[in-house]
């Protein structure tokens, strides 16, 4: 089999405490869709009590602990752990791609350093995850996407079994978090999860999101001004990092769709095509 047939060669590097152990399924069912993981690890210090709840995880998806001390009160040195291996894998095993979950942003250099030498990284972290960790990567995507997604597939599920604190998910939506009933006698089931699906008149105030749409649509439209869904995605995921999903869409198909402000054609092919509805004087030259 040669290099350009063969799938993807994965490293997963976690961040365990920076990291919910809950969504871990998630992730490598994403990665998986990817290429093969052939190196994971987790890193923290075991010996916290804190991070009981991925012991039963690492068991059933074959993840390697890596036992890291702290070395100071108040500051963790899984990060640094972290770091280290990745530059020995790096050089050494040469995976094809990084992926990196946490959602601490003292990941950028090394992130820009492993993109730099010419390997993938796709990264899981929170919605409070600092924006230049996010850019750096490849592909950025929240856990809150995911968790949403397992609710999707789960409906009768209630909240707190997606493993992520409803404030957590509401603050990607800027809405306040429902409180939570306080009754000893008999609790009240937890409210249903926020949705994360941002509204089309939203979408069109994010002036960033709406010029890296028309701006991509643009750079790949042929003669007649269409181009194809799957180049836009191309020329977007070239620039800078990025999932519809975190938008709350499954497809960056329904997330052109949902702004309203394109055209289409060939829907429900692979050909599917979009053409920014705005009249030609109106757009940039």
């Amino acid at each position: 089999m040669d290099a350009d047939s063969r799938p993807l060669r994965i490293a997963l590097l976690i961040d365990a405490d920076n990291a919910p152990a809950d969504l871990i399924d998630e992730i490598l069912t994403e990665l998986s869709t990817l290429g093969v993981i052939n190196v994971r690890r987790a890193y923290g210090n075991w010996t916290k009590h804190g991070l009981n709840g991925w012991q039963e995880r690492l068991l059933e998806f074959a993840i390697r602990p890596m036992q890291q001390f702290d070395y100071s009160k108040r500051k963790n040195a899984s990060d640094m752990a972290m770091t280290v291996d990745a530059m020995e894998l790096l050089y050494t095993e040469r995976p094809d791609a990084f992926g990196i979950v946490s959602s601490d942003a003292d990941f950028t250099p090394l992130v820009m350093h492993l993109r730099a030498k010419g390997a993938a990284v796709y990264g899981f972290g929170m919605a409070q995850t600092p924006r230049p960790f996010v850019n750096a990567c490849s592909r950025f995507l929240y856990l809150e996407a995911l968790a949403e997604a397992r609710a999707d597939a789960q409906p009768d599920a209630q909240a707190d079994t997606a493993g992520v604190p409803i404030a957590a998910v509401a603050a990607l939506m800027d809405e306040p978090a429902a409180p939570r009933p306080e009754s000893p006698a008999a609790p009240a089931p937890a409210p249903a999860p926020r949705r994360i699906r941002v509204p089309t008149a939203q979408l069109r105030q994010d002036t960033a999101l709406m010029n890296l749409l028309r701006d991509a649509a643009i750079a790949m439209q042929d003669e007649s001004g269409w181009a194809k869904v799957g180049a836009v995605g191309t020329q977007i995921g070239n620039k800078v990092s990025f999932d519809p999903r975190n938008y709350g869409y499954a497809t960056l198909s329904k997330l052109l769709a949902a702004t309203g402000a394109f055209e289409f054609r060939d829907e429900g092919t692979s050909r599917v095509s979009v053409r920014d509805k705005r009249p030609a004087a109106a757009k940039p030259r």
